[in-house]
């Protein structure tokens, strides 16, 4: 049992602990205590968390948690809090919640009662706003485009009045065609390109969608991408 929060307590505590994006050294001594205290660790991919478990000489119990099947792993993970055991959430890397699984287990454990305790970290968001150099008081995240293209036009459509800075998850196989449709509907903007980030290869692409869309293919980069949008002037 971990040793936060611990007095007077019957269920156990769900930590959402933020885990690297990329470098394993971006974790938190306060994240490698957590892992450590708790009974089980739900993840999303097995083989990605024991990496960095193994990083930091960790052994621990994990629990398999991903969609599409989060609804039927939430009741054992559930019964382990039931029962006073912690549990950390991790995400494959970044924060929990954000573009994940995460959000169906917390929501079912708020009904149930039990603790949340965030431990924050790092995340591919902030990280990429805090170096785009774009606009950052005011922004708009829409997590990964939707898969359909009309779908997606639609959405770029809704927001062509909108001043916020736009954020978006993108797997690399769909960068070309999101920067044509940025370009398309919402003409020649400042777009930045985040890939990479806190690896050996970090990049950030700025500058108008046109030419990014002409460097995107030149180079044809690999790795999931951040997209950062200007806001309408």
């Amino acid at each position: 049992m971990s040793g936060e929060n611990t007095a007077n307590k019957t269920t156990g505590n769900l930590y959402v602990v933020a885990t690297p994006i990329g470098n394993l050294e971006d974790i938190t001594f306060r994240a490698l205590r957590i892992l450590r205290e708790v009974a089980a660790i739900a993840c999303e991919d097995t083989r990605q968390t024991i990496k960095l478990l193994n990083n930091y000489n960790l052994r621990k119990k994990l629990l398999s948690y991903y969609h599409p099947r989060e609804k039927q792993k939430i009741p054992r993970i559930i019964n382990l809090l039931k029962e006073g055991k912690d549990v950390a959430l991790v995400s494959d890397a970044g924060t929990p919640g954000l573009s994940d699984p995460g959000y169906p287990l917390i929501r079912e454990a708020i009904k149930e009662g039990i603790k949340i305790i965030p431990i924050p970290g790092a995340s591919a968001l902030t990280a990429a706003l805090a170096a785009s150099g774009l606009p950052t008081h005011r922004f708009l995240f829409f997590g990964f485009a939707p898969t359909k293209k009309e779908a997606t036009k639609k959405l770029l459509h809704s927001l062509q009045d909108e001043k916020a800075t736009l954020v978006f998850y993108l797997p690399p196989r769909k960068t070309v065609s999101f920067l044509k449709l940025i370009r398309e509907v919402l003409g020649n903007r400042q777009v930045v390109i985040a890939r990479e980030m806190t690896k050996i290869y970090e990049e950030f692409l700025r500058g108008p969608a046109d030419d990014l869309i002409e460097r995107w293919e030149e180079q044809k980069a690999k790795g999931e991408a951040t997209v950062l949008i200007q806001g309408s002037e």
